[in-house]
């Protein structure tokens, strides 16, 4: 072989040779760049998986804190009166989205983008919430300052008419008091066995075979002409009142007590300041001693006097 030959051949092999080596160098560049490419793919892809996943988050605690502010506003609302119906459908539906978005797994931005607008739209529902709590406040309070008022006006009306009633109580009392019948003239009269009245006030047992208690009903434009018992005590002096029931002796109450009594006798006041008078035939001697008498009417005293047997 030549030399020529010889030069020729090498200088094709060393061709041959640096274009294989470009061509490993090409191929090596390609790989690298394939790599490269699909390392950023991947990593752009988990940036974006991230991304996902914590705007997934933050749309669930955005939406789970919603709930929350939610009802709260249906609490304030049921207490201030106003109607929750609809609000306890809307909370019923946000339930429901809150457990979608809890069990997803794998949303696309797209779908998670509808949920934040939903964020924002219940976001605006809050906001109206509050202004419809300030005009129930604002109602609530003036239907208190009216209910205040008209508690004030009833306890005044109250007031009045409790006043009245007990004026007219006590215009009752005072006509009651101012009806009741008294006794003027009240005269103890000792009838001895001959007949003969004395009107001493003090007697000797042998001159009071009969007592004749005479007097005088006055003049009483209040008091209704009307049917009265007129009742007779003679109280001796020991503090006992005269009693026989063969004579009309009874017993009669008054201020809840028991009280016996010597006579009575049923009369007609005609308001003519009628005089009446009882007759009292004891049957036996009197003891010595001060004697009280006392006239009763309607279960209260009119008059009393005093005589004296020595």
């Amino acid at each position: 072989m030549s030399e020529e030959q010889k030069k020729s051949d090498y200088n094709e092999i060393v061709n041959q040779n640096k274009s294989s080596n470009r061509n490993i160098i090409i191929i090596a560049l390609v790989v690298l760049i394939a790599v490269v490419v699909g390392v950023k793919f991947y990593l752009d892809s988990e940036k974006e998986n991230e991304e996902l996943r914590e705007n997934l988050e933050r749309t669930y605690s955005d939406l789970d804190s919603i709930s929350s502010q939610l009802d709260q506003k249906i609490a304030e609302i049921e207490t201030l009166g106003g109607d929750i119906s609809e609000l306890q459908l809307i909370r019923k539906n946000l339930e429901a989205e809150k457990e979608e978005l809890k069990q997803s797994n794998n949303w696309a931005a797209n779908q998670i983008q509808r949920y934040r607008d939903k964020v924002s739209g219940y976001e605006e529902l809050l906001n109206l919430q509050d202004e419809k709590i300030k005009k129930l406040e604002a109602i609530n309070e003036q239907l208190l300052s009216e209910n205040t008022d008209l508690k004030t006006e009833k306890n005044v009306l109250n007031d009045s008419i409790s006043r009245l009633k007990n004026n007219r109580e006590e215009l009752q009392d005072k006509v009651e008091l101012a009806s009741r019948l008294k006794a003027e003239n009240i005269k103890v009269i000792a009838i001895n066995s001959r007949g003969k009245e004395r009107a001493d006030l003090e007697y000797k047992p042998r001159h009071i075979e009969k007592l004749r208690i005479k007097f005088n009903l006055a003049e009483n434009n209040v008091a209704q002409p009307e049917g009265k018992d007129i009742i007779l005590r003679v109280i001796n002096p020991i503090g006992n009142a005269l009693f026989d029931v063969a004579t009309g002796s009874g017993s009669f109450m008054i201020d809840g007590k028991e009280m016996f009594y010597t006579a009575k006798q049923e009369i007609l006041f005609d308001n003519t300041q009628q005089e009446l008078s009882f007759i009292y035939d004891r049957g036996e001697e009197y003891e010595e001693g001060a004697y009280q008498v006392e006239l009763y009417a309607d279960d209260y005293l009119i008059g009393k006097e005093k005589f004296v047997v020595n």
